[in-house]
Formats: C-alpha cells, structure tokens, sequence
C-alpha cells in the first residue's frame, strides 16, 4: 500500500511539478469514477432484482404468502442466502488468479445474486420504508465518501479501530440471536450503523491510495472491482443496520 502522501510532491522537478500534478489528478479521477460507477451500477441491480424477485414471490399479495412461497423453494433458498458469501470469498482471495473480465462478471453475479438474497425485506418491511431508508443511506454515504476522499488526516488508525467493532457487533448479533432482546438489538442498529459510516470514509481514502500503488500496472483494471466491492459492502451494511429502526414493519 502506497504511502498516503501525494508520491508526485517527493523529489519532483520544480519545473515539472505542475504538469504532473495535473496528470495524476486526472488519472485518480478517472480510477475513483470508475469505482464509483461500479459500485453505484451493482446496488442498482441488487435493488431491481431484490424488487422483481420479491414481486415474484408474491409480497404484493401478505407477507405470509411470500414467506410460504419462499420457503417452497427448499434448499435453493439456503443457496440463495449463501451465495453472495462465495462470490465475495473467491473475489477477495482469488482475485490475483482472476482475470479481469472474469473479476468484472463476478462482481455482476454478486450484485444479482445479492439482489436475490435482499428480497426478504420486502416480506418484512413496506416498499416505502425501504425506499426511504435506501435514500437516506444513499445521502450519508455520498458525504461521508467525499469526506474520506477529500481529508487530508489518515484514517487508518480509525479503519482498525471500526474493523475490531464490526467483529463485535457480529457477535453480539450472534449472541441477541438467542437473547432475542429488543434494547440490545437497538444497540446493534445504531453502532452497526455507525461503524460502516466510518468504514465508507476509511475505505475511500484507501481506494484513494491504492490508485498509487496500481496506476499503469495490470493489476488497476481489477483493483477497481475491488474498491467497487469494498464500497458496496459498506453500503449495503449500513442501508440493512439504518433499516433495522427505521424501517416500517409491514
């Protein structure tokens, strides 16, 4: 990982300082917009797809008729809560054995078949509490991303620090599943919440560095899909813990 310096201020040239700037300003735009465009373009699909198969299963028509329909589909159903887990495995492990058309189309599957897997809170939640709580998160992670491109303070301290919490909170999900104690998942909700707004920033100004440490390498293409995947990750978390409390039981 690159140094979070700007590499083009260390023993540059007077004379060409100013050029180069220029040059590597365009090249970062130009990396984070992809990642950018990425990301955005997989939560849309994850979200059509989680509306369609939903619409599918018959929520327009009770909860319970889509939760009987769901659990008709037998053990396609445990393959469709499964999967998403296995895309992101051989992404994250397997990347450097991927090609980068074949990381590209893996990252399409994913986004679809987490649509797939996001469909059941339509069973539990109304369209409108879902369609607000989308756009609020959507709000709060596009200010808290442009804070962690833009702040010159490094975050990497804070990213070891939410990443320890997050550990947590899987536990404590773990635990309240036995519990089943309201207050406690309230807890969960809002640090939940919390911690992927702090790693949405922390994780922006990672990809930010990663540019220097890829740019003209073969390896840019794919690290694109991965800062796409880690920011999706990061939404995608925050969107369910921001609709555990304020989403509308149906």
């Amino acid at each position: 990982m690159a140094n979070w310096s700007d590499p083009w201020t260390n023993g540059a040239a007077t004379a060409s300082v100013g050029t180069r700037t220029a040059s590597h300003d365009a090249g970062l735009r130009s990396y984070m917009l992809s990642v950018y465009n990425y990301m955005t373009s997989g939560v849309l699909l994850t979200g059509i797809v989680s509306l369609l198969f939903a619409k599918w299963l018959g929520v327009d028509q009770g909860p319970q008729v889509a939760a009987a329909h769901l659990a008709s589909l037998g053990p396609l159903r445990l393959v469709i809560m499964l999967a998403p887990l296995g895309f992101v495995m051989v992404l994250s492990f397997g990347i450097n054995r991927l090609s980068t058309v074949a990381a590209q189309a893996m990252f399409w599957a994913f986004a679809a078949v987490m649509g797939l897997s996001l469909s059941t809170i339509f069973i539990v939640y109304t369209y409108a509490s879902v369609a607000q709580t989308f756009f609020a998160s959507a709000a709060a992670f596009a200010g808290l991303s442009l804070w962690g491109y833009t702040t010159k303070r490094n975050l990497t301290g804070m990213g070891q620090f939410l990443i320890m919490g997050v550990v947590g909170i899987l536990v404590a999900m773990l635990i309240n599943m036995f519990l089943q104690s309201g207050p406690l998942d309230l807890v969960i909700s809002v640090l939940g919440v919390l911690l992927f707004a702090g790693l949405t920033a922390y994780d922006t100004q990672k990809i930010k560095s990663m540019y220097f440490a890829v740019q003209g390498s073969e390896f840019a293409a794919k690290s694109v899909v991965m800062g796409a995947l880690t920011l999706y990750l990061d939404f995608i978390n925050m969107f369910m813990f921001l609709l555990r409390f304020m989403g509308n039981r149906r």
